[in-house]
């Protein structure tokens, strides 16, 4: 049986013409199938990266935790503090749709991301139009109309496969363009979420130390009551803290993740192809 990759009898009754085009669309399928391995393989982890955007929404509930603050904390607030706090209440709420468009600029780049990876506004049509017209458009290769149209069947496949090589590419380039303002802004998330941790401490402190300093207080008989309910309010609080602390925690640690998977996929990238313009003065510079 004759090896596959070996030329097949028929090809040698082509001229030479022919011979050299049926053996340049071998190679150029060969290489489409190999370079659509790869941006396959990019494409599938760009897709599980976007999907992983909704471990980000843990910013979001902070950020409106954070945003709430003084409701929550207002019956624990002496007068001076309540006044003071009332103020402060008025920054947070200002500031929090920008605090909140920080995550919705990340999520709405992996959204698109994940989105060009899918493939769903390729289509191949146009493409393996333009390559049948091309190759009918070569009178001196010697092909008949057998070989035209194997040729177009085999650009058909090529295009399939040319089509996913496309899309890799503008998925590359979009992972470049977002690779450091996408870094930038997970940054700023980070930064928002370790003062967020900090104004979570902040306000245990103060609901707890209220409720500690108050509790000693109800020691009369009649107040027996007032006690209890008081310390299973104290030990409710504490175990919301101690979970909130879990969960500022995990959503530091999804944004981290994020960028590692970003990171990991702008250094797998191809060598960006330099412009034209870039190409000349290059060109012209190697010149003596």
């Amino acid at each position: 049986m004759r090896p596959s990759f070996l030329p097949h009898p028929w090809s040698r009754r082509l001229p030479p013409a022919g011979r050299c085009l049926l053996h340049a669309l071998m190679l150029l399928f060969l290489a489409a199938v190999l370079a659509g391995c790869a941006g396959n393989a990019r494409l599938k982890e760009v897709r599980a990266l976007a999907a992983e955007a909704p471990k980000l929404n843990g910013y979001i509930e902070l950020s409106q935790r954070y945003r709430d603050t003084y409701e929550r904390e207002k019956p624990y607030l002496a007068p001076a503090a309540d006044k003071r706090e009332q103020a402060i209440d008025a920054e947070r709420r200002a500031a929090y749709p920008d605090l909140v468009a920080i995550h919705e600029a990340v999520t709405a780049y992996l959204r698109t991301l994940g989105k060009l990876a899918g493939g769903d506004q390729f289509d191949p049509g146009d493409a393996i139009k333009d390559v049948a017209k091309g190759i009918k458009a070569w009178p001196d290769t010697g092909l008949t109309d057998r070989h035209v149209n194997a040729v177009s069947g085999l650009a058909r496949a090529i295009a399939r496969v040319a089509t996913g090589r496309a899309q890799d590419q503008a998925v590359q380039e979009m992972l470049r363009d977002g690779d450091e303002p996408l870094r930038d802004s997970l940054d700023a998330m980070s930064t928002v979420l370790r003062y967020y941790d900090k104004h979570h401490d902040n306000e245990q402190a103060i609901v707890i130390g209220m409720l500690e300093t108050e509790i000693p207080f109800a020691d009369k008989p009649q107040d027996r009551l007032l006690a209890a309910l008081a310390k299973a309010h104290r030990h409710e609080k504490l175990n919301e803290y101690r979970l909130l602390g879990r969960r500022h925690t995990l959503v530091r640690q999804n944004v981290q993740a994020i960028r590692e998977r970003h990171e990991a996929l702008v250094r797998s990238l191809e060598p960006a192809s330099p412009q034209p313009a870039a190409r000349v003065a290059a060109n012209q510079g190697a010149q003596p």
